[in-house]
């Protein structure tokens, strides 16, 4: 299972190198990884989305909050939670296709940022699972390149768990 990880860090030099360092020690893969400062001066909010049961992530956790500089860990996993990615994607697109691409991207709410003579650059953000779709429906024109952020996440105040309502609106 995949797990989420949303951690808090003292904004000091080698911080992203120790953790990747403890996590590489023990043979543990980091799937996704985004850092930015957080809401507090001199802090950095990790997320981070790490493969393994809930034993190998509580084990992760301890070993987390022994770093010095590791303020707080919080598994949020199975929180409510806003998550996104931002992707940009650049397609082949010749004139008889450009057109076609444009209406696809505007379908997935996606922004053209780029156009060269043969190519359309968009840029998509949202939930992982609009990376994967766009990218499926694009393939058959061919992707030259892409570049994805990790995913950020932040815990739902309201407590609305959107996984949950996608499942029953799957149902009806």
């Amino acid at each position: 299972m995949k797990h989420t990880l949303s951690v808090l860090v003292e904004d000091e030099a080698g911080v992203l190198t120790r953790i990747a360092g403890l996590f590489a020690r023990r043979g543990f893969n980091i799937e996704s990884l985004a850092v930015g400062p957080a809401e507090q001066v001199g802090v950095s909010r990790i997320t981070m989305v790490v493969p393994g049961d809930d034993k190998i992530i509580e084990q992760l956790t301890k070993q987390l909050y022994k770093l010095i500089n590791v303020l707080k860990v919080q598994d949020i996993t199975e929180i409510p939670c806003v998550e996104r990615e931002l992707m940009l994607l650049k397609v082949n697109a010749a004139s008889g296709t450009r057109s076609e691409i444009i209406e696809l991207a505007q379908i997935f709410r996606a922004r053209v940022v780029d156009i060269g003579d043969d190519t359309l650059t968009l840029e998509v953000v949202g939930d992982p699972g609009k990376m994967v779709a766009i990218v499926q429906v694009l393939n058959r024109f061919g992707i030259k390149e892409i570049a994805r952020t990790g995913k950020l996440a932040m815990t739902r105040e309201s407590g609305v768990n959107t996984e949950f309502l996608k499942s029953l609106e799957a149902k009806v």
